[in-house]
C-alpha cells in the first residue's frame, strides 16, 4: 500500500513498450465502484475473491506490467500463480515512509488504524520476501527504481 506500484508499473511499461495494468483499477471498473466502497459494503473476503479473478484473467497475457494491490501477494494462491507465470517485484518501502504517503481520506480502508497498519505491514513483508526481486525504495526515486529493475531484467 502506497509503495509506488502503479507509478513504477507505468514507468517500466513505457520503457519496455509494454502495456500497464493496475489490479485495483480493473476491479473498480469491473465492480463499478471504488475499492473503499467494496470493502465497506461487501468486506475484504469479497474483494479478495474479485481480486483473484482479475489476477487469473491477466496471467495468460504477455508483454504486460501489472501493478497489484498491496494485499494481492499475501494470498498464497495469487503468489504462487504470479511467481510461476511472471516475475514478481517487491518494492520495499520503510513503514514510516509508507505512513507519510497514505492519504487520510478513507481511500485506504486497511490503513485507518496505525497499530493495525503496522501489523498488516509485517504480515505483508513476510509474503513479499518471496518475490523474485526486491527493490530497496527507502531513498530511491521511481526513475531510479525503473533503472535498477531494467538492469536486473537484462
Amino acid at each position: 500500500m502506497a509503495a509506488g506500484k502503479t507509478t513504477l508499473a507505468q514507468s517500466l511499461s513505457r520503457r519496455l513498450g509494454w502495456r500497464a495494468e493496475d489490479v485495483d483499477l480493473l476491479i473498480e471498473a469491473r465492480e463499478r465502484r471504488t475499492v473503499a466502497d467494496i470493502f465497506a459494503r461487501e468486506g475484504e473476503p469479497y474483494f479478495r475473491s474479485v481480486e483473484r479473478q482479475v489476477i487469473y484473467s491477466l496471467l495468460p497475457q504477455r508483454h504486460i506490467v501489472v501493478a497489484t494491490g498491496g494485499g494481492t501477494f499475501i494470498d498464497p494462491e495469487n503468489r504462487a500463480a504470479i511467481n510461476a507465470d511472471g516475475l514478481s517485484v517487491w518494492i520495499d518501502v520503510p513503514f514510516e515512509l509508507l505512513l507519510d504517503r497514505i492519504p487520510a481520506d478513507g481511500r485506504r480502508p486497511l490503513a485507518a488504524d496505525r497499530v493495525q497498519m503496522a501489523i498488516l505491514y509485517e504480515r505483508r513483508r513476510i509474503a513479499y520476501e518471496q518475490a523474485h526481486i526486491r527493490l530497496d525504495a527507502s531513498r530511491a526515486r521511481s526513475e531510479d527504481l525503473v533503472e535498477q529493475l531494467i538492469e536486473r531484467l537484462e
